[in-house]
């Protein structure tokens, strides 16, 4: 009966998920491309090739400035807006369905209101930031592209993480917070004493999970700028995406997947040390 249930999902991830990451770890180690798809075995030269590219390293760059940004901003908007709506109001409901919208939101529709907002002619963002204009516009410069692209990815992404620490907050026993009350405990002090140390595993967890969702992001960014101008907002994802299909170098697009995969599976083992670390301190 086990191996009934099981074997579904079995075959559905040995088909859609394992098998692709061997045939795309395979491809690296060939040289297949358009006009030259030899598909001869060339060993580690697209590896070789990568540690010496310079728009390697640059997409590398632009990829960890924007998932490490995504991370803190977007987890710390979640704890923020959590610890809010956590708190008894009128209307408490209704703010909180409200602040899923962003969430719910398709990427399209999302791109299409932020294209809107960041004009530099008409845009209501230049209200708030007129020197902006100065600057070359925000989707159009390069150092405010890559900007954009955060506060957009912080924006769509927030909600999700907000409810999730809604629920962790919920969960922590109303007697902890009593108690404090009556040790003479202030609200900062009943947060960082009581709240923080009962949700650290969730905002952990969900850290990671934003890195990974930040690191994998394509729809966004190609939607938005395209990895331009310059390559400013260029990820590895957006660069795999113009090596293979663009300049229609298979083996050397899949030698940059399989490095996004290595990344977040050390992100991944950095985690559960940490995690494993940390347990055995409380144990």
């Amino acid at each position: 009966m086990v191996l009934l249930i099981v074997a579904p999902i079995a075959i559905y991830e040995t088909v859609f998920v394992i098998a692709p990451i061997v045939q795309g770890a395979l491809m690296s180690f060939q040289d297949i491309r358009l006009g030259a798809s030899s598909g001869e075995f060339v060993g580690f030269a697209q590896y070789e090739r990568l540690v010496s590219d310079p728009n390697f390293f640059n997409s590398l760059g632009v990829t960890l400035v924007f998932a490490l940004s995504v991370v803190v901003f977007a987890v710390g908007m979640g704890l923020g807006t959590a610890l809010l709506v956590n708190r008894p109001f009128r209307g408490r409901g209704a703010v909180r369905g409200l602040m899923t919208a962003p969430w719910a939101f398709p990427e399209i529709a999302t791109v299409l209101v932020f294209i809107w907002i960041f004009n530099p002619s008409f845009g209501i963002i230049n209200l708030i930031a007129p020197w902006a204009q100065g600057a070359g516009g925000w989707l159009t410069s390069s150092p405010l592209s890559l900007v954009s692209i955060i506060i957009i990815a912080t924006w769509k992404n927030f909600p999700f993480y907000s409810i999730v620490i809604l629920a962790a907050l919920q969960s922590v026993p109303d007697d902890l917070h009593e108690a404090a009350i009556v040790d003479g405990a202030n609200g900062w002090q009943r947060f960082r004493h009581v709240t923080l140390p009962a949700i650290t595993p969730t905002l952990a967890l969900l850290a990671l999970l934003a890195f990974i969702f930040s690191f994998k992001q394509f729809a966004l960014i190609w939607l938005t700028t395209g990895g331009g101008p310059s390559r400013s907002t260029e990820t590895l994802v957006i660069s795999i995406y113009n090596t293979a299909f663009k300049f229609f170098d298979y083996s050397y697009g899949a030698a940059i997947g399989v490095t996004c995969l290595l990344v977040t599976i050390v992100a991944t083992a950095l985690y559960a040390l940490v995690q494993r670390r940390v347990d055995r301190m409380e144990g």
